[in-house]
């Protein structure tokens, strides 16, 4: 992967709203860019991707745009958790959170190690026409969790019935623990180690040098 401008040493990356932590060139051209997510600047994005249809497992699409936003603002206020928005170009096509799985509801389904970095993820746009997304932009999202040389193994936990999470997921290399409940949803636990993970990201770099 080809990459400028990365976080800063911490367990959890961040910054202040709007700031660029991570840059890399997209396969096929353009640029992927992550920024720490703005809730004022980037709540027409937000309420526009968590009220569609395709976005009910996320859980916020009865929110109102100033509860979005004030949930956000709270979100950016944690040192435990933290938002970002992906850009390809300058069309915003994801949206990423980070967290501390010991300081998260996950954090009582399994036993947290010290390495470990949970991750949400929310593919929201489409990116350019004929460019596979996910492929783009996974890699950036785990380049980012393991940023830091702490953090050992990234941990998800999508709902056990969102089977494009579990699709996604499986392409990254995670693998599925077991099914556990996490608050009110039953979800699917699984994990990536910074060692498996190293083939998609020296894949992802040699494909970038390529373009």
């Amino acid at each position: 992967m080809t990459a400028t401008d990365l976080p800063a040493p911490g367990r959890l990356p961040t910054g202040a709203p709007g700031e660029l932590l991570l840059t890399h060139h997209a396969p096929g051209g353009g640029r992927l860019t992550l920024r720490v997510l703005d809730p004022d600047a980037d709540l027409d994005v937000l309420h526009a991707w968590v009220t569609r249809p395709w976005a009910r497992f996320w859980g916020l699409g009865d929110l109102s745009r100033t509860e979005l936003r004030d949930l956000y603002a709270y979100v950016g206020s944690l040192p435990t958790h933290h938002a970002f928005l992906v850009r390809w170009d300058d069309a915003p096509v994801a949206l990423l959170q980070t967290y501390e799985p010991e300081h998260d509801p996950v954090g009582e389904a399994y036993a947290v190690a010290p390495g470990d970095v949970g991750l949400h993820f929310l593919l929201g746009g489409r990116g350019p026409r004929g460019a596979d997304l996910w492929a783009a932009v996974g890699p950036l999202v785990v380049a980012f969790c393991l940023a830091d040389p702490r953090v050992d193994r990234i941990v998800v936990e999508p709902d056990a019935a969102n089977e494009r999470a579990h699709a996604r997921m499986r392409a990254l290399g995670f693998q599925v623990a077991e099914r556990v409940r996490v608050g009110e949803k039953d979800a699917l636990l699984a994990f990536l180690s910074r060692d498996r993970a190293r083939d998609l990201l020296d894949q992802a770099e040699r494909a970038a040098a390529l373009e």
